[in-house]
């Protein structure tokens, strides 16, 4: 089967600061990033805050320009595609972002908002709109009255509904959902993502969902990327990662997701130091600064994503995984809770 996105080596880098007698600085924000994505399947990407999850998004989408890399749709290369040639996908590109109070303009009837993907792409009449935007609200849960209203009059969960409303307007085949539950409340959470799940299902959407959360990530996943400092460290499916993670970063991550039962419960594991820059990246693996096991071969030697379903960016993951290889002594181990 033909993957309907797939990305290959893209790389997202901007130039900070400079003038006309010194060079500015690079930000290296995306870093040969791979991974393919089929229809009606989830690909969740998780990381910390500052990664390049949302970068990547925008890069995937053409809302920046990539600095290198291929993004195939469908069979078809489209990363020099320009404005005018991207037009027609974006009616099969569609995204719903983080905050639906910044995304959707409150000078503006929710009517107007779910009309305006139709007005850019000539279609039907001003009555037929109407009706298109009122079946995109029921099927949201929200009442057809609400086109008359604006987007300051609704809460935080009835405000991400009308922005899925939104980018469902046109049918998509891929959706791109940038931690669109992250500032909600638990319960509403779980509403629209239930909400996503179902749309997914009627419509066969591709859906890459970007969070930090990595257990509400597993919750709508096939397969999870985990990202660090602009690079994926690990991809495998998504009950495969979480019961057997190989890269360390991805076990901190796992270890500090909060457990319903004591058996189950463990202290999360610390990691040393800062979050490098990214404009500052260290050499070789970028983890390596705050990684218990790294060695020499880590500052000198890149590691790329090794494996078949289960794939890992780590020089030293099977001997991790086996003790053959121990943390520093100032660092404890990374242990995983049996019987997850």
């Amino acid at each position: 089967m033909t993957a309907l996105l797939k990305v290959d080596n893209l790389t997202q880098h901007f130039t900070l600061g400079g003038g006309l007698l010194r060079a500015g600085r690079t930000l290296y924000a995306v870093d040969a990033v791979s991974f393919e994505l089929e229809a009606g399947q989830t690909l969740g990407l998780v990381g910390e805050s500052g990664c390049g999850k949302s970068t990547l998004a925008r890069a995937l989408l053409k809302l920046h320009e990539p600095t290198s890399g291929r993004i195939l749709y469908d069979g078809t290369d489209i990363t020099d595609y320009s404005r005018r040639q991207m037009q027609p996908l974006r009616r099969q590109m569609q995204m719903v972002f983080q905050d639906p109070q910044e995304s959707l303009n409150g000078r503006h009837t929710i009517g107007t908002l779910l009309q305006e993907p139709f007005v850019i792409h000539r279609l039907g009449n001003w009555r037929e709109r109407q009706c298109w935007a009122a079946e995109l609200l029921e099927r949201v849960g929200l009442p057809a009255s609400a086109l008359e209203r604006f987007p300051h009059e609704f809460s935080g969960g009835q405000r991400q509904r009308i922005g899925i409303a939104r980018a469902m307007a046109l049918n998509p085949r891929l959706l791109v959902c940038d931690e669109a539950v992250s500032a909600l409340d638990v319960s509403v959470q779980s509403q629209i993502l239930n909400l996503l799940l179902s749309l997914q299902q009627e419509r066969g959407l591709a859906m890459l969902f970007i969070a930090h959360d990595l257990s509400v990530v597993k919750h709508v996943s096939d397969h999870i990327a985990v990202m660090y400092l602009g690079r994926i460290v690990e991809l495998a499916p998504a009950e495969e990662l979480y019961h057997q993670p190989y890269h360390p970063y991805t076990r901190v991550l796992i270890s500090a997701i909060p457990r319903p039962t004591p058996k189950e419960r463990q202290l999360p594991v610390m990691l040393s130091g800062e979050l490098p820059s990214p404009a500052n990246p260290p050499s070789g693996c970028h983890f390596r600064t705050r990684c218990p096991y790294a060695g020499e071969r880590c500052a000198i030697e890149v590691p790329y994503l090794d494996g078949e379903a289960h794939k890992v960016a780590c020089h030293y993951h099977r001997e991790i995984a086996s003790g053959a290889r121990q943390p520093c002594a100032n660092m404890q181990p990374v242990t995983l809770t049996e019987g997850r």
